[in-house]
């Protein structure tokens, strides 16, 4: 392991000591570096020269920072980056150099490129044999997909996911965020953490292998074991008020006066009672809450639509139903829950006005862990990361 630099480094973090050499790009790789950087890993982001991680060009709206967007931001604060041309034996010399000390790998290539390179896990286990390198992909061993683009969306798409969010009339519905890419970060990162104690424990490093396709996939553990098991019925979405697939009324978001309300797993005839609504009060049996799980919905979107939010989370609220107001960003962050998280951390990008962002979602010790450490621009360590492991050396 490395001694702390300046760099990111958190003294007393568990990861602490440990070097993180990152040849991945766009979101699910830097997201698994990215958490070990939070927990004080030293990572070193080995980038082309001039261009980096395509990730710099990839803008989610119009806002930029010192010249980076928020998203290149978002995702390798706290990180230093080496620029070498993996195309120059030269260059690819002094990353072996630097994988020699390093106790993580992590690469997402297309299937081929790495091997090609040198880089891949036969060739870096012989440079060093603790390694732990974790490979990211878009479809794993299935050969009949590997030459595919392994992004976000379209894994989404073939995952079966698109059929799970919305409501019955609506066309397959991708979620709202890189749910694939940000999966696949945190099974590299569990593999990552596996490996590590192995290392540690024995010197025997470890090859992790994860994928956007599987990642997906293992986040619908759920309701895939229950088709499996149900005859493979297909997943009904409700015909209003969706919240998901498998689950019986009253489970769902529903339009109030002037808002909405997300109710769950409460019993049909108690909402009955909480809400006046007499035409509810003979769902007592289960199955058929499932069975006519519309028309249950359709009798409380109507009783829900009659008051306000504030109305009927004060009632919830009394009875301590499970049941929560929805909230979008400026809502939730002048709630005093939110402030009391401390979840907003600021990064001096040295404009004299630090860039917002969010914290690790972790707390040790009963601390939170902050950093304000921003994205590195494109080599800007190249030089002192040289001359620290002597990469220029014959």
């Amino acid at each position: 392991m490395t001694q702390s630099t300046e760099h990111g480094a958190n003294p007393g973090l568990p990861l602490d000591g440990v070097l993180v050499v990152d040849l991945s790009q766009f979101l699910a790789g830097p997201m698994a570096s990215l958490k070990l950087a939070d927990m004080g890993a030293r990572v070193i982001k080995v980038e082309r020269p001039g261009q980096g991680d395509l990730a710099r060009q990839l803008y989610l709206s119009d806002t930029d920072v010192g010249g980076t967007n928020t998203l290149f931001q978002a995702i390798n604060r706290n990180k230093e980056s080496y620029t070498a041309d993996l195309k120059s034996p030269v260059d690819v010399g002094k990353v072996q150099k630097l994988i020699e000390r390093a106790d993580v790998v992590i690469q997402s290539f297309r299937p081929g490129v790495i091997e090609r390179l040198g880089l891949d896990y036969a060739s870096v286990k012989e440079l060093n044999p603790r390694i732990v390198y974790a490979s990211v992909s878009g479809y794993g061993s299935a050969k009949a997909w590997e030459r595919l683009p392994g992004q976000d969306l379209l894994a989404q798409a073939r995952s079966g996911l698109m059929w799970l969010t919305g409501d019955a009339e609506h066309p397959p519905t991708p979620m709202g965020l890189a749910v694939a890419d940000m999966m696949t970060g945190h099974a590299a990162l569990e593999g990552i953490l596996a490996g590590l104690v192995r290392s540690l424990k024995s010197g025997q490093g470890a090859l992790v292998e994860v994928s956007l396709l599987e990642s997906v996939l293992d986040m619908q553990f759920e309701v895939l074991t229950t088709w499996l098991n149900d005859g493979q019925k297909p997943p009904a979405r409700s015909k209003i008020s969706g919240g998901h697939a498998y689950l019986a009324a009253p489970y769902g978001v529903y339009r109030t006066k002037d808002g909405f309300v997300a109710v769950a797993m409460t019993p049909v005839e108690r909402l009955a009672e909480l809400l006046h609504c007499p035409e509810l009060a003979g769902y007592t049996d289960r199955k058929r809450c499932f069975t006519e799980r519309d028309t249950i919905k359709a009798i409380l979107a109507e009783r829900l639509r009659t008051e306000t939010t504030a109305h009927w989370m004060k009632i919830f609220n009394a009875a301590d139903t499970w049941a929560s107001e929805v909230l979008d960003w400026p809502a939730l962050m002048e709630t005093e829950a939110f402030r009391q998280l401390d979840f907003i951390q600021g990064l001096d990008t040295g404009t004299g006005k630090p860039l917002r962002a969010t914290r690790c979602p972790i707390r040790l010790d009963g601390k939170v862990i902050k950093s304000s450490v921003p994205a590195p621009t494109v080599g800007q360590h190249t030089d002192a990361i040289e001359a620290e492991f002597l990469l220029n050396a014959s």
